[in-house]
């Protein structure tokens, strides 16, 4: 009895906490079809989401891709097949490791930012404040933030595919010694258009999954700096695990035979 207490009670805390998700998240889908909108408010996600990540993105991606150049030259060799190099990284940098980079680095950066701003509004009682003053807070700080997510996260992806295949170009080229029109020929020939597209789609439901973590932790946070904290780290962590599960489930759903 005394064993299955404790299990019971995580069991129901586990099930109350997925509750809460799945309410908060049809409350953000109904109000993101429903007016009024923000225009004002979502420009300023998308740019924080987009232009300001951008850094981050391509620097991961460009490595991502170098190192992938490097370590498929190193294994390729072993069997004489050097010329699959450029097909290797095309395929990995825009249906693997483009979307799945972005991804996280992007819930390093924003999810953990969402929670903190908005977990700090709950706290200090900003967001009672906005529904006193006749403001829906899911429509003016929610919304923004879940249109902002799912709309730049496949543009971020996109440039992410674009210089992480320079990044393998730039190795294979000036550091292995491959033609450079052989390798932009073999690269251009070998991809295909479901390759790009179902990186985007990975990109949108990951900047949907990031921005909805972000909002839901700071949104239901309390007790203060201590809980803001703790909605930052539950943000960051839910998004990181939600990401590879989904990456996971959708390369499934794009490419099982």
């Amino acid at each position: 009895m005394n064993i299955l207490q404790p299990i019971g009670h995580y069991v129901l805390k586990f099930f109350k906490s997925v509750g809460r998700l799945v309410l908060f998240t049809f409350t953000t889908l109904s109000h993101c079809v429903r007016p009024p909108f923000y225009p004002r408010a979502i420009l300023r996600q998308m740019v924080e989401i987009g232009y300001f990540s951008l850094p981050v993105v391509g620097l991961t991606t460009i490595f991502a891709g170098m190192v992938l150049a490097l370590q498929s030259y190193t294994g390729f060799s072993r069997f004489s097949a050097e010329g699959a190099i450029a097909n290797v990284v095309v395929l990995s940098i825009t249906r693997e490791l483009g979307p799945v980079l972005a991804g996280l680095m992007v819930t390093g950066r924003i999810g953990a930012s969402m929670a903190a701003e908005l977990g700090t509004m709950r706290v200090t009682e900003q967001v009672d404040a906005l529904t006193t003053l006749s403001t829906n807070p899911f429509k003016y700080l929610v919304v923004p933030r879940i249109i902002a997510g799912v709309t730049m996260l496949p543009l971020l992806v996109l440039v992410g595919d674009i210089i992480g295949v320079l990044g393998g170009y730039l190795v294979a080229v000036y550091q292995l010694g491959f033609n450079a029109s052989n390798y932009i020929q073999s690269t251009w020939e070998f991809m295909e258009n479901m390759d790009v597209i179902s990186g985007l789609v990975k990109a949108a439901v990951f900047g949907f999954i990031i921005t909805l973590m972000g909002c839901y932790h700071g949104y239901s946070s309390k007790g203060g700096a201590q809980g803001v904290g703790k909605a930052t780290t539950d943000a960051v962590v839910s998004a990181s695990i939600l990401v590879l599960c989904f990456n996971y489930l959708l390369t499934m759903m794009f490419f099982d035979k």
